[in-house]
């Protein structure tokens, strides 16, 4: 299951039934949890943590120092948890010292080729990120989120889970949940209904989250006074609440 060309540093740790392709290197302080598939030519560097069933492709770079010029080479950390797939040429880097030291991926994400999630950054589970997609420092997406191709998101920006972000969108600020954006600087177009049946919501409370598009974007209110417009649905339905507690918490404000 190892290819005797791979070089697996004396203080990594593999789990059951992993496999190492050829000339793959994986370093110290590295963890790689059960049923693992690392294909050729990857780079694992620790500290990181990596969960069961992930299939890693070739060349991608996983656990790497960041690009963040502070960074000073501390032993900040990766975490990625269960049955990720990270095609080739994906990026994935540690956290830093400015933030809690760790960046933070989920389970049961895909990441296509030439992906990059930079230090610091926070994914939830169920996510995808096309071909190109980029988060850059201190990002948190939630579930369920689809990045599309050549999408970028800058340093400090939150994407609110089941939201769609279009191909070549650049993300300035916080997308709530359940919002598709398209454009550079971003804008939002609206829900992400089509992923909502996906995934099983029912019909009335896809129409509740049409109506705070309608009430956050589109009757010229100002934010808090659409805060307070949604209260009622708030109650009732579970997504419009997601909404309202995002819009509300948010540090950067929200594209609209």
């Amino acid at each position: 299951m190892i290819h005797p060309s791979a070089i697996i540093e004396p203080g990594a740790q593999l789990g059951n039934n992993v496999s190492v392709g050829p000339w793959t290197y994986i370093g110290n302080d590295v963890v790689i949890g059960d049923d693992c598939k690392i294909e050729s030519h990857v780079v694992i560097k620790g500290p990181t943590t990596i969960g069961r069933g992930n299939h890693i492709f070739q060349f991608a770079s996983v656990g790497e120092g960041c690009q963040d010029k502070k960074y000073k080479d501390e032993p900040t950390k990766l975490i990625i948890g269960d049955n990720n797939v990270i095609r080739e040429s994906a990026t994935i880097h540690r956290g830093t010292i400015q933030d809690e030291g760790v960046t933070i991926i989920g389970s049961n994400n895909l990441f296509m080729a030439y992906t990059h999630v930079a230090h610091d950054v926070v994914v939830g589970d169920n996510c995808i990120f096309a071909n190109n997609a980029s988060a850059a420092g201190h990002v948190h997406i939630g579930d369920w989120v689809i990045l599309a191709g050549n999408s970028g998101i800058h340093q400090f920006c939150h994407i609110g889970s089941h939201a769609f972000v279009g191909m070549y969108s650049a993300i300035n600020k916080d997308v709530p949940p359940f919002v598709t954006t398209i454009g550079i600087p971003a804008s939002p177009v609206a829900m992400n209904t089509e992923g909502m049946k996906r995934r099983g919501f029912e019909s009335d409370e896809i129409m509740a989250t049409r109506r705070a598009y309608k009430t956050l974007y589109r009757k010229g209110l100002k934010l808090e006074d659409a805060i307070a417009a949604l209260s009622e649905d708030a109650q009732k339905y579970g997504a419009v609440k997601q909404i309202v507690e995002f819009v509300s918490q948010s540090n950067r404000g929200i594209i609209r």
